[in-house]
């Protein structure tokens, strides 16, 4: 099932939100930050990061900062 950022937010499963999890983890990793670097590049707090990538927050705003961040297009984080 294809999603867009327009409706992640209101149609993601909870699989699916430990995948865009994993998937903003594993992108965070690649540049080499680490949650507090993330946090202070995005003006996210280090515990809304990690509420995001456990799967527990898929705020779509909070995944495009953190897109711009980490400088990936949000659809990255998007499962296949």
């Amino acid at each position: 099932m294809a999603k867009s950022m327009i409706n992640i937010g209101a149609s993601v499963t909870d699989r699916d939100d430990l995948g865009i999890g994993d998937a903003v983890r594993r992108a965070r990793e690649a540049v080499g930050y680490s949650v507090d670097d993330l946090a202070v590049t995005c003006g996210l707090t280090g515990a809304e990061i990690t509420r995001i990538e456990i799967g527990a927050d898929v705020d779509p705003d909070k995944l495009r900062r953190i897109a711009a961040a980490l400088r990936v297009p949000t659809s990255a984080f998007l499962p296949n």
